[in-house]
C-alpha cells in the first residue's frame, strides 16, 4: 500500500473513531433525532473517504501492475467488480 495513502486513511478512521464515539454519547444522551441522524451521515462520508483512498491505491498499484504485467483481462475484472459494488452503495 502507499505510505501516503495509508496514512491518510489511517488518520479518517481514527476520525470516524470519534464520531462513532460521539454518536453513542448522542444517543445514551437521547439527543434530538436529527442531530443524531446528521452525525451518523457525517460518518457515513467519512467511511467513503477512506473507501476512496483505498480504491486510489488499488487501481494505482494493484491494477497498474496487472496492466503492466499483461494481465489485462484481470485488471478489467478488478474495475469492473469496483464498478459494481460502487453501485450498491
Amino acid at each position: 500500500m502507499d505510505k501516503v495513502i495509508k496514512k491518510k486513511a489511517l488518520r479518517r478512521l481514527q476520525i470516524v473513531k470519534g464520531q462513532i464515539k460521539g454518536l453513542e454519547k448522542m444517543i445514551d444522551d437521547e439527543k434530538y433525532c436529527i442531530d443524531v441522524i446528521t452525525q451518523s451521515s457525517a460518518i457515513k462520508q467519512a467511511l467513503s473517504g477512506v473507501e476512496d483512498l483505498l480504491l486510489e491505491n488499488h487501481l494505482a498499484t494493484h491494477v497498474a501492475m496487472q496492466m503492466k504485467s499483461g494481465e489485462s483481462k484481470k485488471a478489467t475484472a478488478e474495475m469492473v467488480k469496483v464498478y459494481k459494488l460502487s453501485k450498491r452503495i
